[in-house]
């Protein structure tokens, strides 16, 4: 039986792009060797395809493999672009597809998505780039609750995003935003522990299987966890989370909700604060981090399940008819 050929998609050109390469190199290392063969798809930050040293279009790539693992990060991986790309050449990728990707790319259209199955979300506020110029600082500040997260509607690893209690950090933040988006969100800050949790459709018998509750421990409450920690590892992680069963089978009810609320396929990691009020969504990742010290990997550790399980198990999901 020949090996089924697997085009590692990664690289890309947004912001992420450097946490795409390690999650595109770790999915090639724990893929099982003796089913599949990985071909290394290098998307470059000019958007051209290479492989084997060369430049690809799409529908050459088509000829190479039979499935996509799709490794990209942020823009273009996972805002439903080049899922329409894959899609107009017939290439069976993971991941969610097109509209699953758009809306959960998009900070403001997930909330939305989650608050109409149920799920409570903070208080949010937008304003424009033209508001931001016309506005007086102080008469915003007074028009907000403080204290705020500022963040763009769409990326992720937290680029672009602020913590604001002052006019002066309210000010600066949503300016530092404005490098990554026209409009910016304005969100409450509620305090908590914050907790992250994965789901893999169709894993180990489970329509849905959800990850063991990861939390994230931080010292200073007031401070975004921006990209260096996330990626920095020194950031103290819980797996699985110190949550009460109640607390835990909430936040594993809440995944699965949301999961089904933008309509991702495959698997995703949602995150959530759990406040006095009750358990927060703050956002849904459809194609979260897979390098060797990303939230997803670990939580599979935890679980007893290796990464060349958890790869072939969604592969197997992809080339279903």
């Amino acid at each position: 039986m020949s090996k089924i050929r697997v085009g590692v998609l990664r690289g890309g050109m947004g912001g992420e792009y450097d946490v795409s390469l390690k999650t595109g190199a770790y999915v090639i290392l724990n893929l099982p060797k003796e089913k599949y063969v990985p071909i290394d798809i290098f998307v470059g930050k000019d958007g051209a395809w290479h492989t084997r040293g060369e430049v690809r279009q799409p529908d050459e790539i088509a000829q190479m493999v039979d499935v996509v693992w799709n490794a990209l990060h942020g823009e273009y991986g996972e805002d439903g672009k080049v899922q329409q790309t894959l899609e107009a050449h017939k290439i069976p990728y993971t991941g969610s597809q097109i509209i699953a990707s758009a809306v959960g790319m998009n900070k403001t259209l997930a909330k939305e998505a989650v608050k109409k199955a149920g799920i409570k979300i903070p208080y949010q506020r937008f304003i424009t780039r033209e508001e931001y110029e016309t506005t007086n600082p102080l008469d915003l500040f007074r028009a907000v609750f403080m204290p705020v997260v500022i963040k763009p509607p769409a990326g992720g690893s937290s680029l672009g995003i602020s913590f604001a209690q002052t006019s002066e950090e309210l000010w600066e933040g949503i300016k530092e935003a404005f490098d990554y988006a026209d409009e910016i969100i304005l969100e409450q800050h509620i305090l908590g522990r914050e907790a992250t949790v994965g789901v893999v459709e169709g894993f180990r018998g489970r329509k849905y299987y959800t990850l063991m509750p990861i939390e994230i421990e931080r010292k200073n409450k007031n401070h975004v966890w921006g990209y260096e920690e996330k990626y920095s590892g020194n950031t103290p992680l819980h797996c699985p989370g110190r949550f009460s069963d109640e607390e835990k089978k909430e936040l594993e009810r809440l995944t699965v909700l949301a999961h089904e609320a933008i309509g991702a396929r495959h698997y995703s990691r949602s995150d959530f604060i759990i406040s006095p009020r009750g358990i927060y969504f703050l956002e849904i990742n459809t194609l979260p981090g897979l390098t060797a010290t990303s939230l997803v990997p670990m939580a599979l550790n935890s679980a007893g399940a290796k990464m060349s399980e958890f790869l072939d198990h969604v592969i197997s999901l992809a080339l279903k008819p």
